[in-house]
């Protein structure tokens, strides 16, 4: 999920199940294997260090601030939580469900942070329930979410998690992650089609506040020019190696910073221009001292 995660209060909300946390079943090992950042690929890459990850972290911070969009799913490691409550901050993070989370991230994928936020504002617009949702005709539902792109899709795949929570569960509900731990989590929203590494990384990040950093367009693409991952390292490989890296109290601020950096600096999506070009922006970027290679 790479935006404003509209609030869902119209959504009815489910109580938090008092269950014994279940374990992995064995067809979910290879998911987790997948999934969990414990296979370093690039155990000889130093970099990024803690001190780097600092470094970059103040400087995107000192140059566009804290996103005001991500804020509401901010923690602070000194902030108490009554200070948070009183500046506004995680009011509506608290409001929306884990479900909620999970669809609107599962809205977002191939397109742009506004029409997902259309998309999701439209659907619960239509069904106020998710068991509406799951009752409807998939044509309507699809009508709801078709300003977000693949309303097919999207669609099936959302039907196919409500129905499945239905069936297994007896409600419809995705609290009861709030009790797994990390790679429990995992494995339980890699059983769904169409939910990868990244929309699960998004949902634990953003909605189940965990330590994770999930690796999108411009986390990837600004992490490999200064030098963080290989070149050739694809976005597994890079979530795994990110996620090993960089230090956890760090990982919230610097994924929401380079997501906002990769969508406003003109230098950093360069691509295909020549060096005068490149030089016009230069002074405006806070990360051209960090690069380490550019893409040509």
């Amino acid at each position: 999920m790479r935006g404003d995660t509209p609030s869902n209060t119209s959504f009815i909300a489910c109580e938090m199940p008092r269950k014994p946390k279940p374990k992995p079943s064995p067809s979910s090992t290879r998911s987790i294997e997948t999934l969990k950042p414990s296979s370093e690929p690039y155990p000889d890459l130093p970099s990024p260090t803690p001190e780097e990850c600092r470094a970059v972290r103040d400087a995107l911070l000192a140059h566009h601030g804290f996103p005001e969009e991500f804020a509401r799913y901010r923690r602070s490691t000194t902030d108490s939580a009554a200070e948070k409550n009183a500046a506004g901050e995680g009011e509506t993070a608290a409001a929306e469900t884990v479900l909620d989370g999970l669809v609107s991230t599962l809205l977002s994928q191939n397109t742009t942070e506004s029409n997902s936020r259309r998309a999701f504002e439209s659907l619960k617009s239509a069904f106020p329930t998710w068991d509406q949702v799951l009752d409807a005709e998939a044509k309507l539902v699809e009508d709801a979410i078709r300003c977000g792109g693949l309303a097919s899709t999207k669609a099936a795949r959302i039907k196919n998690i409500l129905r499945a929570l239905k069936d297994k569960r007896g409600e419809i509900c995705l609290e009861y992650l709030r009790q797994l731990s990390v790679d429990e989590v995992k494995a339980e929203l890699s059983k769904f089609k169409g939910i990868g590494p990244k929309t699960v990384a998004c949902v634990l990040m953003f909605h189940l506040q965990q330590d994770d950093f999930p690796v999108d367009t411009h986390v990837y693409r600004i992490t490999r020019d200064i030098g963080w991952i290989p070149i050739k390292a694809d976005r597994e490989q890079a979530y795994l190696h990110l996620n090993d890296r960089i230090p956890n109290d760090l990982k919230f601020d610097l994924n929401c910073l380079l997501v906002t950096h990769g969508r406003l600096c003109r230098r950093c999506a360069i691509k295909g221009v020549n060096q005068k070009t490149k030089d016009a922006y230069q002074a405006s970027c806070p990360l051209t001292e960090y690069c380490k290679s550019r893409r040509e």
